[in-house]
């Protein structure tokens, strides 16, 4: 769905089929780990930041999420060594390990690109385009939900519920708002990531690498928290209105609490 002046940044005749793609990131047949990929990226640092993340929690195995969130920023994805090492940390089973890393959608099977790309076509976003703007990430991009480019720079998830629907239809690079997004913004934002140029979230920090964003997650901050605003415009319009008019909440002292005592009481 490229305009007619616009060059897919997968050219038309270098497009492989999904059942041919190098990197693909979702696979029906088993839904499990892909265990034949044994490549690993974990170092001795690796276990050591684990074993960090397990003595944050009363009890260790609270820690898994954020440990297979460090995985993923190691590796790309929860690999077969991620899921040893995690249960060796833990002193769970990998098969327990694995268990968590099938059930969220968050955690990767196969390798994700360097920029996630997440599209909200649920409920509010679908009526405001997200079906059009999933379309159009495909088409430039040469690759379907699920998958991962050739050169591993994108992959692409549909996403159920952004929790952003005053700002729909919206987008997500690795994890980041792009809100109010259009078929035209998707495509100039596309570009711009492909291009190196840098690109900040409509409510967060300036974008990052997607395992740099993992990283993060795992509870390694980055210093970029207070990086753009939290909040925007949508989001604080009944605060607002609420301080021009004067308006506040209801007091919840004593006097009040007795009154809503009897009231109840009737």
């Amino acid at each position: 769905m490229t305009g007619p002046h616009e060059t897919p940044l997968v050219p038309e005749d270098h497009r492989p089929s999904a059942s041919a793609h190098e990197f693909t990131s979702w696979f029906p047949e088993s839904g499990s780990i892909d265990m034949a990929d044994t490549a690993t990226n974990i170092t001795a640092e690796t276990i050591d930041e684990l074993r960090q993340l397990a003595d944050r929690y009363p009890q260790a195995r609270s820690a898994l999420l954020p440990m297979l969130h460090l995985v993923q920023s190691v590796d790309g994805r929860v690999s077969p060594a991620g899921i040893e090492a995690c249960a060796e940390v833990l002193g769970i089973t990998t098969a327990q390990v694995s268990g968590v890393a099938t059930f969220y959608t968050m955690y990767k099977r196969r390798p994700a690109g360097k920029h996630h790309i997440g599209v909200c076509t649920t409920a509010l976003c679908a009526v405001m385009g997200g079906d059009i703007l999933i379309e159009v990430v495909e088409d430039r991009l040469g690759i379907g939900e699920g998958e991962t480019t050739a050169d591993g720079l994108f992959s692409l998830e549909r996403v159920e519920c952004n929790a952003a629907c005053d700002f729909a239809p919206v987008m997500m690079v690795n994890w980041e708002f792009m809100d109010n997004m259009s078929p035209e913004s998707a495509t100039r934002l596309l570009d711009d990531l492909a291009a190196g140029v840098p690109v900040h979230s409509t409510r967060g920090a300036e974008l990052v690498g997607w395992r740099e964003t993992e990283r993060v997650l795992a509870g390694f901050p980055d210093g970029r928290a207070d990086q753009g605003p939290t909040a925007g415009p949508a989001s604080l319009l009944g605060l607002d209105i609420a301080h021009e008019r004067g308006w506040t909440a209801p007091s919840e002292g004593p006097e009040r609490a007795s009154t809503t005592g009897d009231e109840e009481a009737k």
